[in-house]
């Protein structure tokens, strides 16, 4: 019993590693992702363009659904995080428009 329990917390404990891990890697992604669309946020206020571009963003949740489903990850829990995500950008680039208007 004791080496099941052993095993079983060295187990854990891998896992665990790996969700660190992940979650670093997600962090340090969507940070370089913001500075990207807030370079799109400048551009978007100095030349006058609408902070959100609904084209654009009902494209980008058919690719991540697609992607989810590629992934094996529950598209809609695909869509609900792309679409927070989104829901910030669009705030940050209505900040540059206020900032630049």
């Amino acid at each position: 019993m004791k080496d099941d329990t052993a095993r079983a917390a060295s187990l854990l404990a891998g896992h665990r590693e790996s969700i660190d891990r992940l979650d670093a890697i997600v962090v340090f992604t969507l940070a370089e992702r913001f500075k990207h669309t807030q370079a799109v946020g400048k551009l978007k206020a100095e030349h006058t363009l609408p902070p959100s571009d609904p084209k654009r963003e009902e494209e980008q949740i058919a690719r991540l659904q697609r992607l989810a489903e590629e992934a094996d990850l529950d598209p809609e829990f695909a869509t609900k995080f792309l679409n927070f995500v989104i829901s910030e950008v669009i705030r940050h680039h209505e900040q540059h428009q206020t900032v630049s208007g």
